[in-house]
């Protein structure tokens, strides 16, 4: 939804608030109450549809001259991005075993996780979940995460005890300048829903949610946990930035118009980096061809030996 396509939307909406306004002095006592709970979360959504146009009237982002990764990203930023792999419902615990690993490391050595959007499975997993990580030296440590885990291990669902082989996908993507990364308006189509997440009665009667897809490659992004439609669309093109700009660098070009639909990935990398055997009591990082004991230790959040390991 371009700029004008909003501005109608609020037209729409105010119409309909007057609509309801007028109905109000002729309703009984009973529909009053049903008007005016419909008036607040009509004025709620104008207001968050207003300020959304307000954020676009100025630019959403410039260009520098040249393509420079150093100077381009905050390393106590990131945005971390998991996501269930092969394996079904197991794929999804294992997410959430890894969501929950990292988390207990931030803990450890504070840092601060704000979630942008998360969808559940069954049982307790996670299918995707993506959240930006503030912190000392958070980009600069987990970079390297980037990449397909693996896990095998006896699932809690599984009665004769045979070990499964399941994966999930991790992604560290830096914050980046919004300078280094030029995303032009008329390369994205916006969508505003509701959300269906945390916050209440408030978030599931305004459109708060944001989806951004950029056209030319074809990257969809969801945002629904902040409370208001502008925070959550600031959040969304923050990780779209991040997301264009890994591809940018994997595909080793300069600008976003060198990349394609077609050629565009999801700007992770494919290879098995790491397993987790749980009946050995063994993770082995492939890349670096080193193993560590007592999982159950590193899964609560002790990773500083891993970490330390794969930065020497």
């Amino acid at each position: 939804m371009h700029e004008n396509g909003l501005q109608n939307e609020i037209d729409r909406l105010k119409s309909q608030l007057e609509d309801n306004k007028k109905m109000l002095e002729t309703s009984d006592e009973e529909m009053k109450v049903l008007v005016t709970e419909e008036i607040t979360g009509l004025e709620a959504q104008i207001k968050a549809l207003e300020d959304s146009v307000s954020a676009m009237s100025g630019d959403f982002t410039s260009t520098s001259e040249e393509f420079d990764p150093e100077n381009s990203i905050n390393p106590n930023k990131a945005i971390l991005e998991i996501r269930a792999g092969t394996g079904g419902n197991e794929a999804a615990l294992f997410a959430a075993d890894l969501y929950r690993m990292y988390i207990r490391y931030g803990e450890k050595v504070s840092w601060h996780f704000e979630e942008s959007s998360k969808t559940t499975a069954e049982m307790g997993g996670i299918k995707t979940v993506s959240a930006e990580i503030k912190g000392k030296n958070v980009y600069t440590l987990l970079q390297k995460e980037s990449g397909v885990h693996r896990v095998q291990r006896v699932p809690t669902t599984e009665s004769s005890g045979r070990i499964h082989t399941s994966t999930a996908t991790v992604a560290v993507l830096p914050i980046v300048n919004p300078i280094t990364v030029e995303i032009k308006r008329e390369d994205l189509d916006e969508q505003f829903y509701r959300s269906g997440g945390k916050g209440g009665q408030n978030v599931n009667k305004v459109s708060t949610a944001v989806r951004l897809k950029h056209n030319p490659t074809g990257l969809v992004v969801e945002c629904q946990e902040a409370r208001t439609q502008l925070k959550n669309r600031e959040k969304a093109m923050e990780i779209l930035r991040a997301r264009l700009y890994q591809i940018m660098l994997e595909e080793q070009v300069e600008s976003i118009s060198d990349l394609r639909s077609g050629q565009v990935g999801t700007g992770e990398r494919s290879e098995k980096i790491r397993t987790y055997n749980y009946p050995q009591d063994r993770i082995t990082d492939h890349r670096i061809k080193k193993s560590f004991g007592n999982i159950q230790k590193v899964m609560d959040g002790e990773l500083d030996k891993i970490l330390k390991t794969l930065q020497e």
